[in-house]
Formats: C-alpha cells, structure tokens, sequence
C-alpha cells in the first residue's frame, strides 16, 4: 500500500521526476507524457461517473482502478529487470484487455448498428464517455510512441487501444442504445 505522509518534496522543482524504479527524468519525458495522460483519462473517466449509475458507473470504477495499474506500469521502466526488485512490479495483464473486450462484444450485441460515423454528444454520459475516448486515444498514441524508443508492456498498449473502444460502445449505449445517437451527415452545411 502506497502511504503518503507530505505531497509536496520540492524533489521536482528543477524540472526532473521520479520513475517507479527510482531514475530521475525530465517531466517532459516520453514516458512521463504517457502515464500522465493515462492520469487524465483517469481524471475525464471521473467526470463520466457523475452521470453514471448502476452496472456502468461499476464498469467505470473498476476501469479506474485498471488505469491506476497501468500508470504503475508505464512509469517503471526496464522490464527486463522484474525479477530483480524488491517487490513484483504492477503490469497490466492480457486478462483485463480480454475483460475489455468481453464488455465490449456483450454492449455490442444490443446496440442499434452503426450507419454514419457518430458526434460526440447526446447524454450527458455519452459526452462524458467521447471525452475519455479522445484522451485514451492520445495516451494510445504516446504509449505507442514511447514503445518505439523503449520497452513497454504490450498488454498496456492493447488495454488501451480497447479502452478507447469501449469507451465508444459505451457511449453509444448511454445514448438509448445507440437510438439517440447524434449522427455526422456529411457536408450538411455546405453552400
């Protein structure tokens, strides 16, 4: 268990931060903008769960907590050097991305079919849910882009190509459905 007696240690104030694994880096680091926008996903996820109620705000939850493993993960680098500390490092698994995509195909399976590309919108949870797709998707991009300069888990970059995904399913499903979802129509303000 993480304890945490005083937030702030100055240790930061030159612009450098502690990795799991105690190596200082820059806060512009790779590897920093990764878990860190794995943060803010975490964060836009918490927004979403005040519209949320019932099986979906514990799907969110519990998907809150997977992002909390996952910036575990990503902020320690070497891999290769598990075995050798202290404790057993945090590494998402391909169990939770088989979870992710249990969820999706069930969500799915009730869904109206999709027959335009769709705007982010309609119920205050779908919004909410577009908004965590979006920044999933960047933490995808820099998870993927620190992947080719370092080595990352590679359960972690798929839990977070389905997160995104679900993220969809899920909003088309706090959208009626899919029923009340709000439609692209190409060119429809052209002159």
């Amino acid at each position: 268990m993480v304890v945490l007696n005083k937030i702030y240690t100055r240790t930061g104030d030159g612009g450098d931060t502690a990795l799991g694994n105690g190596t200082r880096v820059a806060k512009h680091s790779m590897r920093v903008n990764a878990y860190g926008t794995v943060d803010e996903t975490n964060a836009t996820l918490g927004l979403a769960r005040l519209h949320a109620t019932g099986d979906v705000d514990t799907a969110l939850a519990r998907i809150q907590n997977d992002l909390f493993d996952l910036g575990a993960d990503l902020c320690r680098p070497d891999m290769a050097r598990d075995a050798e500390a202290e404790y057993t490092p945090l590494r998402v698994t391909d169990a939770q991305v088989a979870r992710l995509e249990a969820e999706i195909d069930a969500m799915t399976a009730v869904l109206e079919p999709l027959r335009s590309f769709i705007l982010p919108g309609g119920s205050a949870l779908a919004a909410q849910l577009h908004l965590c797709r979006t920044v999933s998707r960047r933490a995808e991009r820099l998870t993927v882009e620190l992947a080719g300069v370092e080595d990352v888990n590679a359960a972690a970059v798929k839990y977070l190509n389905r997160l995104s995904d679900w993220f969809f399913v899920a909003s088309r499903m706090a959208n009626d459905d899919g029923r009340a979802d709000v439609l692209w129509v190409p060119g429809a303000n052209r002159e």
